[in-house]
């Protein structure tokens, strides 16, 4: 995270792509009925805050992460390419190291030292061949991963898939309505304040000194399955920790202001703009990004506390990397 860049914006997955065969009934998703609730958090990191309430209208989630099994299908039916099994083009990124213009991703290695903690350079490392077929680049694959969530997606190649199934990418409001299972208000999507109540971890989470020590107390090391952590209230796995998950939103640094009158609660709230997603940080590359949601395994108490429905992270357009995934979505029509 923070600000790595991996492929372009202008650089986008490929293959003729088809919808899937509508099914009615999706066993695989879930009704959510939608409503009122409070949106954010005014007690962790800033671009959470400040809480105001929104309604969302109701729709079907799917029930867990995209899977390798599930994408892998994707794309045996459309032939898609995605980001990072392309090479970037050279003029979208001038100056750029010519051995960084070859397809591959963003891999996480646990670093010989503890260095500097704030230097992600340190722990984040792009592969050469690392896609959502080689998670860790080349040598690896999905042998025995198949219900692990898909990584190496970047927002088109989710977008792609969501077409191809028939759905949607979820707005920010839908992601963390859903992802509290009723729990409207709580810290965690599971009730209350704690990571792990009663030492029972709830979620794929970091335990230990990161990125030095993982302990996995959790019993993972890396993504986990996507059935392997106890449903929230609506019936949803994996909605916290595991991989972070794509919406639809433009990232915006802050929520708005709530409304000053019931009457003008915000209604199927959309994000900010294009303009206001901008990443400055690359003098002349203005990158736009979108609103990720639900933390990852590399989420941790002593880093990176975004193991909650509240937390939200920016993220170019054209990054992957071995922590993001997604889910879809489908809204009733009147």
């Amino acid at each position: 995270m923070h600000g790595q860049n991996d492929c372009t914006v202008a650089h986008q997955g490929t293959g003729s792509v088809e919808h899937a065969p509508a099914a009615a009934g999706d066993p695989d998703m879930i009704r959510i009925a939608g409503g009122l609730f409070r949106m954010g958090s005014d007690d962790h990191y800033p671009e959470e805050a400040p809480v105001h309430q929104v309604h969302v209208d109701a729709f079907l989630m799917d029930r867990t992460p995209v899977t390798n099994e599930a994408f892998a299908r994707f794309v045996a039916a459309s032939g898609y390419v995605t980001v990072a099994e392309q090479a970037p083009r050279p003029e979208d990124y001038p100056g750029a190291d010519p051995a960084l213009l070859v397809p591959g991703s963003l891999v996480f290695r646990m670093p010989a030292d503890g260095g500097d903690p704030d230097d992600w350079t340190r722990w984040w490392q792009f592969v050469p061949g690392a896609s959502w077929r080689h998670p860790q680049g080349h040598g690896s694959d999905l042998s025995g991963i198949e219900d692990h969530p898909v990584v190496h997606v970047c927002h088109a190649d989710a977008a792609a898939y969501a077409a191809w199934a028939g759905k949607a990418l979820p707005t920010e409001a839908e992601w963390e309505f859903a992802a509290r299972g009723d729990l409207d208000g709580a810290a965690f999507a599971w009730g209350g304040d704690e990571l792990a109540p009663g030492g029972i971890h709830r979620a794929n989470t970091w335990q230990g000194r990161f990125p030095m020590e993982n302990l996995a107390e959790d019993g993972f090391v890396g993504t986990s399955p996507v059935t392997a952590f106890p449903a929230n209230g609506f019936g949803l796995l994996d909605m916290i920790g595991n991989v972070w998950e794509w919406t639809d939103d433009w990232y915006r640094p802050r929520h708005p202001a709530p409304a000053a009158k019931a009457c003008c609660l915000p209604r199927n709230p959309r994000g900010g703009t294009i303009e206001d997603s901008l990443e400055w940080a690359n003098p002349g590359l203005a990158l736009p990004r979108k609103v990720l949601k639900g933390g990852s395994h590399l989420c941790a108490p002593s880093y990176c506390r975004r193991y909650r429905p509240a937390a939200r992270q920016p993220q170019s357009l054209d990054t992957g990397s071995v922590h993001i995934g997604f889910r879809c979505v489908r809204r009733f029509t009147s």
